[in-house]
């Protein structure tokens, strides 16, 4: 397996994982909303163990998702980019943002989470798997 690499837009924080990723989930929930800014997000889930990001502006804040358990978004202090999530709700996993790869290319979305969320006007894709909240519901 290559190594998955991936930056902020500054370029200030670098990660890189050398596990390959579990599935790539297209995210509808109100958070990944606000968080890019638009009306979803791409999620390359990969092993936490493994995963490697460094640089000093790396921040983080935490919030409750939609299981009540603690959710932790990182991103760039700098720069704003959103790099990836800790859910507390899938121990071990970590929701890597698709747009901030070095090759977003191997994003290719496998299911799509919390589509009762979704804004209407999102075409989904319903021959991929879609769960209405989170895929562990």
């Amino acid at each position: 397996m290559n190594t998955i690499q991936g930056s902020c837009l500054c370029g200030g924080i670098q990660y890189s994982t050398h596990v390959a990723p579990l599935t790539t989930a297209v995210c509808h929930c109100s958070d990944c909303q606000k968080q890019s800014g638009s009306a979803f997000s791409v999620n390359v889930m990969v092993p936490a163990e493994g995963f490697l990001a460094e640089g000093q502006t790396l921040a983080s804040y935490q919030t409750r998702g939609g299981s009540g358990l603690p959710v932790r978004r990182f991103f760039c202090s700098h720069c704003g980019s959103a790099l990836y999530t800790e859910m507390t709700a899938l121990p071990g996993v970590l929701a890597v943002k698709a747009g901030t790869l070095a090759d977003a290319a191997i994003a290719t979305p496998n299911l799509h989470l919390w589509c009762a969320s979704a804004q209407p006007w999102v075409a989904i894709d319903r021959s991929l798997p879609c769960f209405e909240h989170a895929a562990t519901e």
